[in-house]
């Protein structure tokens, strides 16, 4: 799949995305608002372009019915980062990176600003990802020696409509985001997830196994429905 992204006067950020096989020009927006136009391999770009601001009305429409959730100075990003603004007059563009434990985003615009927020959530996820890659895989490794469970692999990246998956083969990945939830809900995933390398279903025997583990998994799997996995200034508020 190839990419491109381009900025809107109409809609903001746009994300093309070419794909094999494809028939149809598609349009989608995600959970976090981004909006994307799928197309054909064959066809050029410019028609994606043409198709989003001829939809401009409709994206608009649906992008205003999503909860804003935009990121704050001082905003804490996963559990151990911070989110730090710098407003320079004479930067030319915007720009982010991670610092240590800090993310660092500095521009001549407002931190309100959308194509501040684009660049300090795509900056807050990388920073997200890191900090994944190392307490995830580690309490995945706690946990499944404590429950006497075995996986194959595991692997941390962005998922968007799931928290966490298991492969008949054992294969396990997690979703970088969980980092926003506090650990009870992490612990909750890497455990439902663990039971998954015996039971590959949502089974009567899958839940009485889990319930054993941790008991009222059921609960938990109630209060994970609250959460969503994108980039929010909630973050500064979960432990």
């Amino acid at each position: 799949m190839v990419q491109k992204t381009v900025w809107l006067p109409e809609v903001g950020e746009l994300v093309l995305s070419k794909r094999k096989g494809s028939k149809n020009i598609r349009l989608s927006i995600s959970a976090g608002g981004k909006v994307r136009v799928g197309l054909p391999s064959w066809t050029p770009y410019a028609m994606g372009i043409s198709f989003a601001k001829q939809r401009a009305e409709w994206i608009n429409d649906h992008l205003q019915k999503q909860p804003i959730s935009n990121l704050n100075d001082g905003d804490r990003i996963g559990k151990s980062y911070r989110l730090k603004y710098l407003e320079l007059s004479n930067a030319k563009s915007v720009s982010a990176r991670l610092v240590g434990k800090q993310v660092i985003v500095s521009s001549h615009l407002s931190l309100m600003d959308q194509r501040v927020q684009i660049k300090a959530k795509a900056a807050a996820e990388r920073a997200l990802k890191a900090e994944a890659q190392y307490l995830l895989s580690q309490r995945l490794m706690e946990l499944a020696k404590k429950n006497n469970f075995t996986y194959q692999s595991v692997k941390i990246r962005k998922l968007v409509s799931r928290w966490g998956s298991c492969s008949s083969k054992k294969e396990i990945t997690l979703n970088y985001f969980l980092m926003q939830l506090p650990w009870d809900l992490i612990d909750y995933v890497i455990l439902h997830e663990l039971v998954h390398t015996r039971h590959l279903n949502h089974s009567p025997s899958f839940w009485d196994e889990f319930d054993k583990i941790k008991p009222n998994a059921k609960i938990y799997r109630k209060q994970i429905k609250n959460y969503r996995p994108v980039i929010n200034s909630l973050a500064s508020s979960v432990a």
